[in-house]
């Protein structure tokens, strides 16, 4: 009965979810910037937006947000550096969400700060054996 109700049987499929979570948000975190990568005029908006929300030196963190989202959006989706890329999620989206989503519902909040905690997760439980991590061993499995 336990074994019915808690489905501890789908313990043996986590390194599928975690594979599949970290391609998902790594794949999104560089979708969501790519624009701005390719194109002048789409990073000129982002440091315009930046600006209206009262951050300092827009022109620096513009490109600085943009780059360690895309960044740490490849190192994710593949598996590199995987803790320490989470942690630069995790510290981006915190600044967004106390910096831009204060004042909105939690529906607006809520991509900045799932962003936050899978940040998080991947930080403290690491990327699973599917990743370049766990091939160059950098983490440990059973």
């Amino acid at each position: 009965m336990k074994a019915l109700l808690f489905l501890p049987q789908l313990a043996r499929f986590s390194d599928i979810g975690l594979a599949a979570l970290r391609m998902l948000a790594g794949g999104f975190l560089v979708y969501g910037v790519w624009d701005n990568v390719t194109s002048a005029a789409h990073m000129q908006e982002f440091v315009a937006f930046m600006a209206a929300f009262g951050f300092p030196s827009p022109e620096i963190l513009a490109p600085l947000s943009v780059y360690a989202q895309l960044v740490t959006g490849a190192l994710l989706f593949v598996g590199l550096l995987t803790r320490w890329a989470a942690l630069v999620i995790a510290f981006n989206f915190v600044v967004g969400v106390i910096s831009v989503h204060w004042d909105q519902t939690f529906r607006e909040w809520w991509p900045a700060i799932v962003l936050v905690g899978i940040g998080l997760l991947f930080a403290t439980v690491g990327p699973g054996k599917w990743s370049l991590d766990a091939m160059i061993g950098g983490e440990q499995h059973d």
